[in-house]
């Protein structure tokens, strides 16, 4: 699944790995392809969701800078 209005190149499909949770705030391990992307979302918003290890999702990413450095 795709969302087809947002650009294909930010959208990373995978599995939950971990959920790390706060009383405000809670961290969202998300295994892909690509690797492990890691989002940080209200716990209200994991609670809504349903969210759990195992889950299927879509991490969608949006970046205002991106910094690269030559090794």
């Amino acid at each position: 699944m795709a969302i087809p209005s947002i650009n294909a190149r930010n959208q990373f499909r995978g599995k939950i790995k971990e959920i790390v949770f706060g009383s405000v705030v809670s961290e969202v391990d998300i295994e892909t392809p690509a690797g492990v992307v890691t989002s940080v979302i209200t716990t209200r918003s994991v609670k809504e969701l349903e969210l759990q290890v195992g889950t299927e999702v879509l991490a969608f990413v949006k970046a205002t800078e991106v910094s690269v450095a030559k090794l």
